[in-house]
């Protein structure tokens, strides 16, 4: 039997495929399709979203479509493949049949700039793209020259067999076989503080994050993930990962913007899991009732892709008193996820991120690359099979921070006596205030305990006695007003020291940010100072 025939049956029918060790080579053919729906209950809901659900069935049939298509179309393993979609069944089956064809895909954000576009297009020279219909009046101009399939050609029974008749496909499909170490994905980060880079991910980089995420969430084919992330983001990528490989379901709802409607469409679908980043905490939290609300299946949510006040954390836990709060820390270097910290622990770890997940060892090291002690502020080095295999098409930034099988994260951190880290700040996200490194994050915390914020973001900004000075942008319950902004000025000066209050700042109506819900700081520092919002300088004061 041919390799084709063996891995198109194994991911219809959930068959092991023999080893290739028997033959001298040493990766297994195992892809991440087959690993994550092969042998599934073809009848079980896989993805619910407004007004549909498809099943298992009907994600593995529509990934055989898009795999065929690519395949006789002439795609040649290990080709890039563009993917422009918003969360839904197309981007499910497009992102799985990508990689089912031994091709690699390169996720984009539906509201991609055009000038971000062009870049990134010119960097992986893709040689197909996938796009949702409706995006290409806006982009269509920069896939010119590329083969394109949108969903409405997917759907088409002029076009291509739809998920209903699949099932009269032959199962040798005629698609190349596809092995653990072969490159799967290469993911360009959030870029919230600089130009994104796309990083390379394997099948096995996937998989080892996907089983270690499994196991310490102890997911189930009962559990549902009500699913706001974008899928291109990598903590959306292992919502989708995570929930298919266990069998579960991923309840899809279109963003944040409506907090209440979110909340009861969570409950309406008996949610067992919810997962966001600290804005959406900070929405859901300022923006809903769910203090008053309940949600009897709800089990377990999720916080990472950045600092959550511990404000914010307290609240959580008060109005989810019966549910697991799982504190994570990861990056995209790393397929998604490098630590937790167990819900039973959130108290007596306050601030920490945990531990290693499985499979994961963290260090924090110093600048000789030797252990801290506690206390002590080190950078964070990861070492795992899910770390990345590089940046794409950039030597000198992969051998910067991929060394010797070893992720240096750019994270400053510090460990207790028992060794669980508490993040002190990215790297890059520090101020030198006095001579003194300062973390902003540790500025927005005491921002975020004053009562009427709903959202702060602190940078740097020029001073010239200290070097620089912390600029603040926030976002009031009630808008401006000159009353609000001295109350924040004098509620900072009671609980910082003078030099770290704020120089400037800036009530603002929204802070910007990418489609991840990530604060674009980058942003930030280019936005002009309108000089009626500024608060003058805390420490020319004489109170």
């Amino acid at each position: 039997m041919s390799d084709t025939a063996v891995g198109s049956r194994a991911f219809r029918e959930g068959y092991a495929q023999p080893s290739r060790q028997a033959r001298g080579v040493v990766s297994v053919p195992r892809s991440v399709p087959e690993y994550l729906v092969a042998g599934k209950d073809p009848e079980r809901p896989a993805l619910i979203m407004s007004g549909e659900e498809r099943s298992y069935g009907e994600v593995i049939a529509g990934s055989l479509t898009i795999a065929q298509w690519l395949v006789r179309s002439g795609a040649h393993k290990g080709e890039r493949v563009t993917l422009l979609a918003e969360n839904g069944y197309f981007w499910v089956i497009a992102y799985l049949g990508t990689l089912l064809a031994g091709m690699v895909s390169v996720p984009l954000a539906p509201t991609i700039e055009n000038e971000d576009l062009r870049d990134i297009l010119g960097a992986t020279e893709p040689a197909f793209a996938l796009v949702q219909a409706k995006l290409l009046r806006r982009v269509g101009v920069q896939l010119a020259n590329i083969s394109c399939l949108t969903d409405r050609q997917v759907s088409a029974s002029n076009m291509m067999p739809t998920a209903e008749n699949m099932t009269r496909l032959p199962v040798d499909a005629g698609l190349p076989p596809v092995f653990e170490d072969d490159l799967a994905a290469v993911i360009f980060t959030s870029g919230s503080t600089g130009r994104p880079r796309g990083v390379m991910l394997s099948h096995s980089n996937i998989i080892a994050n996907t089983d270690s995420i499994v196991e310490y969430l102890r997911l189930t084919p009962r559990d549902r993930v009500m699913t706001v992330l974008p899928f291109y983001y990598c903590f959306g990528t292992s919502l989708l990962h995570t929930h298919l490989r266990a069998g579960g379901t991923l309840v899809i709802h279109p963003g944040i913007m409506y907090p209440q409607r979110l909340l009861e469409r969570m409950g309406e679908t008996e949610c067992t899991g919810f997962a966001g980043v600290p804005s959406h905490y900070q929405i859901i939290l300022r923006r809903s009732s769910l203090k008053k609300m309940r949600f009897p299946h709800l089990r377990y949510v999720q916080q990472a892709g950045g600092h959550l006040a511990p404000s914010f954390i307290r609240e959580l836990r008060e109005a989810l008193p019966s549910v697991q709060i799982f504190i994570m820390y990861g990056q995209t270097e790393a397929t998604a996820r490098l630590s937790y910290l167990p819900p039973e622990l959130i108290e007596t770890k306050a601030g920490s991120v945990g531990k290693g997940i499985p499979g994961v060892k963290l260090q924090v090291v110093n600048e000789g690359g030797q252990p801290v002690q506690p206390g002590e502020i080190g950078e964070i080095v990861a070492e795992g099979s899910n770390i990345a295999k590089g940046y794409w098409r950039a030597a000198e930034e992969t051998a910067a921070k991929f060394r010797v099988g070893k992720l240096y994260t750019g994270d400053l951190a510090t460990i207790d006596d028992e060794g669980f880290i508490y993040i002190v700040d990215r790297a890059s996200d520090f101020l030198k205030c006095g001579g003194k490194r300062v973390s902003c994050s540790a500025i927005e915390e005491v921002l975020l305990e004053f009562a009427g914020l709903l959202e702060a973001a602190v940078i740097s900004m020029p001073d010239e006695v200290l070097g620089e000075a912390p600029k603040a942008f926030v976002v009031t319950r009630n808008g401006d007003g000159a009353n609000l902004k001295r109350e924040l000025q004098d509620f900072c000066k009671l609980r910082l020291p003078l030099p770290l209050v704020p120089k400037q700042i800036l009530i603002v109506d929204s802070l910007p940010k990418n489609g991840a819900g990530k604060v674009l700081k980058s942003v930030l520092k280019e936005m002009p100072n309108p000089m009626q919002e500024l608060v003058e300088d805390a420490r020319s004061a004489t109170n």
